[in-house]
């Protein structure tokens, strides 16, 4: 290991991909200074990373490795996937460290690599609770369920990061050995098997930008390949919860396990991106656009069953029982930026914007510290907290299953990498933060308090050549005065440029075929999605009605700084006893009172109390 961080050359981002009609800009080239997105950074790293090894410590992650490593006595802890929290651990520090270096995180990532080093075998083979529960006979028994390439994945996404920001590459090194042993294994003439929880794939297509060994891209392409023949439900399980049960070239949407089903896509976006495969693009591209219109919520949070954590059927989006698991929404986030890549289509920026302020953010308190696993859309005033995973519980700090922790702060630490590109002779800017953004010549100041604030003025010494991304809500955008098309680029040529995106409050509808809120209403403003939480609200939110052609008022008191929509209602008649189910039964609503309605991805940081996203049309 080196003794200090070197220069780096490749692009530090999470997808350093040449190809595609965009190419990423990393962090060092992209550098979020204020605003919006800055302070959040600022608490996960201070807060959130470094209690987070406190909670890998505590929950036993870190004693499995140590124990693989000889380190110890005892016996494994946790489940069989222990190993990749600590690896998505490993990746948010390497990006915070290159967002901001710190000798003591540096220290606590080279201690920690040192430790994952000594628990590899010599043939290359690393999963530290396989090892310790069942011994070299046990590797890839049960890969339906061991999450064994799942956790090499997450471990060579934290070296590619690791080595992209700090220079150093003992994880790296790691890294490659553990692909070439699965190089040797798994293939035609070899294993014919898959995980049963895909993110492999996209690892070894960045394993393979940052060294460029193809064999790394052709198993990336091999194992996105072999899904749909068979191979799951020869083990005697159902296909579809895995994704297996369609060829991924074939299939026309997504389905089953919904973490899973946007991972294993944004895998076959990456071979697709390398390999120049356009029928395959073109798949994704179908799945991506019938999840958008059908399967996903109006926060951008995918998978509607608790069962099973996955997508439902075609417009079945209820909101009290919404699964919308956080890392859904980061691995929803994951292909859409590598279809934008690919495509420079302003739809997937779009969407990137909707899941990110929205059934992402949500996901983590306004703290930085604390999380939710899950995320309706609604939660009534008596709801019984039934599993350890219910927002009832309230945002908490860690989960026996902790996979949204460290990925939320993974997402933070990298989010300036997801901001800006180049290609087409210009720079992209598809993400509004005040920062900064460098790209060869060009150098851009960016300045704005979006998403609060829709002016974002965006400063060269020069004039420069700059496509902007106009939100497909942004009716009347206009940039230096003049009117920009919505859903599109708006390419200028300037040293100063002034966008100016309308901010004004929006009451959406749902498609009718979206039966559980049928004549329902929802509020937007800019990026946001608004919730109706009780803490605001005297009226018993469970029973509220919105009046949506009623003027809606702005105020920023609440929280922090938020801007809080007030909105006309009326209070509901409330608990009626006897029969719910009679002829005749109206809809019927009491007296007119103020709504309160604020940023859905900051409720929950009170009081747990009832809360909703739709609510009945007054």
């Amino acid at each position: 290991m080196s003794s200090s961080p070197e220069t780096v050359t490749t692009s530090r981002t999470p997808a350093a991909t040449a190809k595609g009609r965009r190419h990423p800009l990393g962090l060092g080239q992209v550098a979020i200074t204020g605003g919006f997105w800055a302070p959040r950074q600022a608490r996960n790293g201070a807060d959130a990373i470094p209690s987070g090894q406190d909670q890998l410590e505590k929950a036993g992650n870190l004693h499995n490795l140590r124990l693989a490593a000889g380190i110890g006595e005892g016996e494994a802890i946790g489940p069989v996937f222990a190993d990749s929290d600590v690896y998505k651990w490993l990746e948010a520090a390497a990006w915070e460290y290159g967002r901001n270096p710190d000798d003591d995180l540096l220290r606590r990532i080279r201690e920690l690599t040192a430790v994952v080093a000594a628990a590899q075998r010599d043939d290359g083979y690393l999963d530290s609770v396989v090892q310790l529960r069942y011994g070299d006979e046990g590797r890839y028994q049960q890969l339906v369920w061991s999450h064994e390439h799942y956790c090499a994945g997450h471990l060579i996404q934290a070296a590619v990061a690791q080595v992209r920001c700090t220079g150093d590459r003992a994880l790296l090194d790691v890294a490659t050995k553990l692909a070439d042993h699965l190089v040797a294994t798994f293939g035609d003439g070899k294993t014919v098997d898959v995980d049963g929880h895909p993110v492999i794939e996209m690892a070894l297509v960045e394993l393979y930008r940052e060294t460029g060994t193809a064999a790394y891209l052709d198993l990336a392409t091999w194992f996105v390949e072999a899904r749909g023949h068979g191979i799951i439900e020869r083990h005697g399980h159902s296909p579809a919860y895995f994704s297996d049960r369609v060829p991924v070239r074939e299939a026309t949407s997504v389905e089953g396990h919904s973490v899973r089903a946007v991972y294993l896509a944004a895998g076959a976006a990456d071979v697709a991106l390398e390999t120049g495969d356009a029928e395959l693009l073109d798949a994704l591209q179908r799945q991506f656009d019938h999840m958008w219109s059908t399967k996903t919520y109006v926060t951008g949070g995918l998978g509607a069953r608790w069962e099973g954590e996955a997508f439902g059927d075609e417009y079945e989006l209820p909101p009290d029982r919404a699964y919308a698991e956080t890392c859904a929404a980061i691995g929803g986030i994951q292909w859409a930026w590598r279809m934008l890549l690919a495509t420079g289509e302003a739809a997937y920026g779009d969407a990137i914007e909707r899941m990110l302020y929205n059934g992402f953010l949500a996901g983590v308190s306004l703290g930085g510290s604390e999380y939710f696993y899950v995320n309706p859309l609604q939660l009534r005033g008596a709801a019984y907290p039934d599993t350890g995973r219910s927002p009832a519980h309230g945002r908490r700090g860690w989960f026996d299953c902790a996979c949204c922790p460290p990925n939320i702060m993974r997402t933070l630490s990298s989010l300036d990498g997801y901001l800006a590109t180049t290609g087409d002779d210009a720079v992209q800017i598809h993400q509004y933060a005040a920062g900064t953004i460098k790209a060869g010549d060009v150098e851009l100041t960016v300045e704005t308090n979006y998403p609060w604030d829709g002016a974002v003025r965006i400063t060269s010494a020069a004039p420069a050549v700059v496509d902007l991304r106009i939100p497909a809500w942004a009716e009347g955008a206009t940039v230096n005065g003049e009117r920009v098309e919505p859903g599109t680029y708006a390419r200028v040529t300037a040293a100063q440029i002034d966008l100016q995106l309308p901010l004004e409050s929006r009451v959406v509808g749902a498609d009718p075929r979206i039966d559980a809120v049928r004549g329902c209403v929802a509020l937007e403003r800019g990026p946001l999605v608004y919730a109706v939480e009780q803490a605001d609200n005297e009226a018993n939110v469970d029973d509220l009605h919105l009046v949506p052609e009623a003027p809606v008022a702005e105020s920023t008191n609440l929280l922090d700084g938020v801007t809080v929509l007030k909105a006309k209602g009326r209070a509901g008649t409330g608990h009626r006893p006897g029969w719910s189910f009679e002829v005749g039964v109206e809809d019927s609503t009491g007296d007119e009172v103020e709504v309160t309605a604020i940023p859905y991805y900051a409720w929950a940081n009170r009081e747990i109390g009832a809360m909703r996203v739709w609510l009945p049309r007054a």
